[in-house]
């Protein structure tokens, strides 16, 4: 959803009068509420992998009355073209994919090659047919709330008059992209030497993680304590941030804190944080990236070889 952003930026870069709205899962939306690009964020009220057509034909039909001229479907689904169908948005533009000639009437081809990045992919559908992407993409930005960044703070007693380094140890594709905790602890109780305030971010499922990591330095676990709307205005306190390949490095990304992304079984050149202010942390082993959610040999070389040290020294240069 975050780097869906960069194509809404250029849609108003060339049309500044065109209403956008955006179609996507419900817990999305706060997001699509920080993108001052977009008029509205619409609920799709299915579940990930869920065909669910009796609702997408109940949510289609209640929106065939406003007006919509064209409608962008960015997953190559059958079943993600079927809402725009059901509303009978007259022209429903998106890339070959699972037969959906018909539902989709505007087709694009897809180049793996051209289109070697998710946010090229999501901007070369707004463009025009034939027309090459841009040598710049706009990078994502969302806005950032001041009142509820400190009324967060307060509520989570977090106010520090130190220098704040954000850990994000989740990631929902699975454990060949999480960097090890030990690693993560090794690291917040350095930088807690170091004079840097360290907190641990994350949805509920990430509570062990920060658990850890909390009980093995002055880290403070906040995962699973905050709403999405909260991390986005948290993130933007923070000077610095570490994470995994995941949602929420974007999110840091596109509020402009200084990113170290840490790549196991993922590339930095198809998913990088869209932003200038970054570094990359990847060994690029021979067996990387796989793009798979376990290590298929068994040793995650990729992340258990990339040390702490070497983060912490790339923090700190960048601090002087």
């Amino acid at each position: 959803m975050v780097m869906a952003q960069s194509l809404f930026r250029v849609l108003k870069q060339r049309e500044p009068e065109r209403e956008l709205d955006v179609l996507a899962p419900e817990w999305s939306l706060p997001i699509v509420a920080r993108m001052p690009e977009i008029r509205t964020g619409i609920a799709s009220a299915t579940a990930h992998g869920e065909v669910g057509l009796g609702t997408r034909r109940r949510i289609g039909k209640r929106l065939r009355d406003t007006g919509y001229d064209r409608a962008i479907v960015l997953p190559r689904s059958y079943k993600s073209a079927l809402i725009p169908w059901f509303a009978k948005v007259p022209v429903r533009t998106g890339f070959r994919g699972e037969m959906r000639f018909g539902v989709i009437n505007d087709m694009r081809p897809f180049d793996r090659e051209v289109l070697d990045q998710t946010v090229k992919r999501f901007v070369a559908l707004g463009l025009d047919h034939d027309e090459t992407l841009p040598d710049i993409l706009p990078n994502p930005a969302l806005a950032v709330a001041a009142d509820n960044q400190r009324k967060a703070m307060r509520e989570l007693g977090i106010a520090t008059d130190r220098r704040i380094v954000a850990m994000m140890p989740g990631a929902e594709y699975g454990p060949a992209k999480c960097w090890p905790h030990e690693y993560f602890t090794e690291l917040a109780a350095n930088l807690d030497r170091e004079g840097f305030a360290v907190w641990v971010l994350g949805s509920e499922k990430d509570v062990v993680a920060g658990d850890a990591i909390a009980g093995g330095s002055k880290a403070l676990n906040l995962c699973g304590k905050t709403s999405l709307e909260d991390v986005v205005d948290l993130l933007a306190a923070c000077e610095q941030v570490v994470s995994n390949d995941s949602g929420l490095m974007h999110i840091a990304a596109a509020v402009g804190a200084h990113v170290h992304g840490i790549y196991g079984s993922s590339s930095p050149n198809f998913t990088p944080p869209l932003t200038k202010s970054r570094d990359i942390h990847r060994l690029g082993l021979e067996c990387s990236p796989c793009y798979e959610r376990e290590c298929p040999l068994g040793h995650l070389r990729c992340l258990k070889d990339l040390r702490p040290d070497s983060v912490l020294q790339k923090i700190l240069e960048k601090n002087r």
